[in-house]
């Protein structure tokens, strides 16, 4: 087999979650946009319904209708952009939940579904997605008559708490609910590490559950191993890789393995990273190119036929930092050519 294999432990994910619902005294819903941050909506949500989960999160009703079919009816799937042009059919027929986040939104869910249910988010200063304070004000009891399944607005800050940012969305979000009868929703993972002062009646974590940064005892959900294509000897002097960025400087055993940036590995995490035979590492060497990554394998006992590039020892916040990015891209980006394994 030529491609790589990204094995998806379904347990760790689950563990994840209860560790992060052990946190709070209300109930803990799960963001599985972007198909699961990349590893696969269904069997994400499938795996986390089973574990007690009711609620989900996504960013769009086509993400929404992949989960409902993958779940069934019952779970409660709620659509982070709200009530789009065109979305009337499929958030009634599979039983979405748009988070509406402008007024002309929420006009135009109740008078083409009028009594369907719907969600509001609240613009608290992240000045991204719902409405500010003046919108609101100007619907709220319009609103509220229509009995909203939950308020919700989203913290900018969350993932560094001293960030004076977080108290000021606080403090907005209290303000802007003051009164509602409607659950209240503001903490994802960072807000729920923020303490209960920010959890209000539901939690939404995301990239926790996943294995991901402020979560820092996360379990690591995503592996991936890579084939061994071919191992050759290089002598000192002779170069590996494009632009000849890498130079023997003694005799070497070098490895090319099967995965590149077209499986969402940047070609600027270069020598940044290592690969891991067992619990031993080994340096990327030259670049990263679209299909193959050279490494110096000289220091091993014999070639090896697999290397590890995602492990509990590189994590995809480690990938990340060498790329100058952080994990969320890291994980979506995930590639298509995957040879995928679920274990549980």
């Amino acid at each position: 087999m030529a491609t790589a294999t990204l094995t998806i432990d379904l347990a760790a994910l689950v563990r994840n979650w209860q560790a992060l619902d052990a946190k709070t005294d209300c109930e803990t819903a799960a963001v599985i946009k972007a198909d699961g941050y990349g590893l696969g909506a269904a069997r994400v949500a499938q795996a986390l319904a089973h574990a007690g989960v009711r609620k989900f999160f996504v960013a769009a009703t086509e993400e929404g209708a992949e989960v409902r079919q993958a779940l069934g009816p019952g779970p409660e799937i709620n659509v982070f952009s709200g009530h789009m042009p065109g979305d009337t059919d499929m958030i009634n027929d599979l039983q979405l939940t748009p988070m509406v986040n402008s007024i002309d939104q929420m006009l135009r869910h109740v008078e083409s579904l009028p009594g369907r249910p719907f969600g509001v988010q609240l613009d608290t200063g992240m000045n991204r997605l719902g409405m500010e304070a003046a919108e609101w004000a100007a619907v709220r009891e319009i609103a509220e008559g229509q009995n909203p399944t939950l308020i919700m607005s989203h913290l900018a800050c969350a993932d560094a708490p001293d960030h004076p940012m977080n108290v000021q969305q606080l403090q907005a979000f209290t303000e802007m609910t003051e009164g509602v009868t409607a659950p209240r929703s503001l903490a994802a993972t960072g807000g729920i590490l923020l303490g209960k002062d920010y959890h209000f009646d539901l939690t939404r974590p995301g990239v926790g559950l996943y294995g991901g940064f402020p979560f820092d005892d996360a379990e690591a959900v995503a592996h991936v191993t890579v084939p061994v294509i071919q191992c050759r000897d290089v002598d000192v002097g002779e170069t590996v890789g494009y632009s000849n960025t890498w130079t023997a400087q003694r005799p070497s055993r070098v490895a090319t393995i099967a995965a590149g940036y077209a499986d969402g590995l940047p070609r600027i995490m270069g020598e940044n990273i290592k690969v891991f035979h067992g619990d031993v590492a080994c340096p990327v060497i030259g670049r990263i190119s679209m299909d193959m990554i050279g490494v110096d394998v000289s220091h091993l006992d014999d070639d090896p036929l697999t290397l590890d590039i995602l492990t509990p020892e590189q994590t995809v916040d480690m990938l990340a930092e060498a790329a100058g990015t952080i994990g969320y891209e890291i994980l979506t980006s995930l590639g298509a050519r995957y040879t995928r394994r679920y274990v549980a």
